[in-house]
């Protein structure tokens, strides 16, 4: 009965956050950049700037405290930037996620996705993909980046999102993805 009971357990634990994201794989590739903050980075954040007396860094926060995770993969390799756009069309056909908004710009595309939340205005997920960044004269540190793939999970206030992108210098299409 005992080892039932573990069998069992060890079969429904990583239902419950421990599990992989389908986008892992590129976090030790040589050709990829990658930033991931976890809730506990997140957690850190938040505490710091409850501190503050700016309002837009306490709005921040605000988005900040219902997230789980944060993944950001950079590439100028465009055999990782194609293996990343079949990675990211087989990830939209097993998961719920719905086009937010697309955004195309000469050679450039911006795709917004997102899980609805357990309330309205709030996603349980935001995926932001974008490709054929590299005609553009965005040079960081000698790199021209030809694709970046954000996942954002958590409880997301598209609403606080929207009020955050509003006091940004962002084009005017970026600032509709406050709302669906």
């Amino acid at each position: 009965m005992k080892k039932a009971v573990v069998v069992l357990l060890m079969a429904i634990v990583p239902v419950f956050g421990f599990s992989q994201s389908i986008f892992d794989k590129y976090e030790d590739m040589d050709n990829v950049g990658s930033v991931i903050v976890n809730k506990g980075m997140i957690d850190l954040f938040s505490k710091v700037g409850a501190l503050s007396d700016d309002k837009e860094a306490q709005e921040f926060m605000e988005v900040a405290k219902g997230l789980q995770g944060v993944k950001v993969f950079i590439t100028e390799d465009k055999q990782v930037a194609a293996d990343m756009s079949g990675t990211v069309q087989k990830y939209l056909k097993s998961s719920k996620l719905e086009e937010l908004m697309r955004v195309k710009d000469k050679d450039v595309n911006v795709k917004f996705y997102i899980k609805n939340g357990k309330k309205k205005d709030h996603v349980s997920e935001l995926l932001m993909f974008v490709s054929g960044m590299n005609n553009l004269d965005v040079d960081v540190n000698g790199r021209k980046f030809e694709t970046v793939l954000v996942s954002l999970t958590g409880d997301i206030d598209l609403n606080k999102i929207g009020s955050i992108t509003d006091k940004m210098d962002l084009p005017k299409d970026l600032n509709k993805a406050k709302g669906k």
